[in-house]
């Protein structure tokens, strides 16, 4: 054996810069101000990441992106040389996404990525002949009188309805949703729709599970409620009665104090002569009233004539001298 052959094999060690490259490893400023005239301000450009070998006199200068919104993304700038030249050159400067960069979804196509509520005024869906929520509603048999019969008058002029696919799709939307008997205030509510006066049945089969509420004060005034769900403009619900926040205090009664109150004036008094001279009054009058409702020399059979104590005491009338 040789005494090379018994030497130990030495590891050979990379170096951190190519030496063939070291102009365009070196040329970390104008990768940046590459990268800076690029960026919106030079500000957004970060500190430097690394370095990359990508071939023969062209490498990669990778600097953070320090823009809000762009974690994880870093500002690429690819430099390169011509054989036996001593500037580097600028080749392209990009912004790429590095591990855990913030990336937008996979992108979809219109019809795919389209929601419910996003049709707006004046949209319109393009037409999708195999929609497995539809069925064709009628074929015609190629007779016109049973054509014309289906047509006018059992109404089977459409050329697609709900296939039982989508009336299952739909049930479920609508039982699930806002109206159905999970929601805030079908939970609260003391009774359901299907109680309710205002309630619309549907037909068909829909119509076992879901009709059209018809209440102007109810927040669910003509949409499609299940039958189980409920709010509280129910017909037949009421408030129940509750006591004042500020009820009255019982009454206080002072038996202490004397008030005292001055009666207002009222009609004078008679005196007790004068009272007694109007009764006197009233006993003469009686009888006298009585006597002169008997006629004069009038005479009951069987009785003689009375005469009356004021007749005895009057003198006659000569006697009485006439008033001058």
């Amino acid at each position: 054996m040789t005494a090379a052959a018994e030497a130990p094999a030495r590891t050979r060690r990379t170096a951190s810069r190519p030496t063939k490259e070291t102009v365009l490893v070196g040329a970390v400023e104008l990768a940046r101000a590459a990268a800076a005239e690029v960026a919106d301000s030079p500000s957004d450009v970060g500190e430097h990441l690394g370095v990359a070998v990508d071939g023969e006199r062209l490498v990669s200068h990778r600097f953070a992106a320090a823009m809000k919104g762009y974690q994880g993304w870093s500002w690429v700038v690819t430099l390169a040389r011509v054989p036996r030249g001593r500037n580097a050159t600028v080749c392209e400067v990009e912004l790429l996404p590095g591990d855990g960069a913030l990336l937008a979804p996979d992108w979809l196509p219109w019809s795919e990525r389209l929601r419910p509520g996003d049709i707006g005024p004046g949209d319109v869906l393009p037409f999708k002949a195999d929609d497995p929520r539809l069925e064709p509603g009628y074929k015609s048999t190629g007779d016109p009188e049973v054509d014309a019969v289906a047509i006018d008058e059992l109404a089977l002029a459409r050329e697609r309805v709900l296939s039982p696919r989508g009336r299952d799709e739909a049930a479920q939307r609508w039982y699930r949703g806002s109206r159905g008997p999970t929601s805030a205030g079908a939970v609260a509510s003391a009774a359901d729709c299907l109680s309710c006066g205002f309630l619309i049945p549907l037909a068909g089969p829909m119509g076992q599970l879901f009709g059209v509420c018809a209440n102007a004060w109810s927040p669910d005034d003509g949409k499609v409620v299940s039958l189980d769900h409920g709010c509280g403009a129910h017909s037949e619900t009421d408030v129940e009665a509750v006591p004042s926040d500020w009820p009255d205090a019982d009454p206080l009664i002072d038996e202490t104090t004397l008030e005292l109150v001055e009666q207002p004036a009222g009609p004078a008094e008679e005196s007790p002569e004068a009272a007694e001279a109007g009764a006197a009054a009233e006993v003469v009058d009686t009888p006298s009233a009585e006597v002169e409702t008997q006629e004069p020399g009038l005479e009951t059979a069987g009785t003689e004539p009375q005469s009356s104590p004021a007749d005895a005491e009057t003198p006659d009338a000569e006697a009485v001298p006439e008033a001058e």
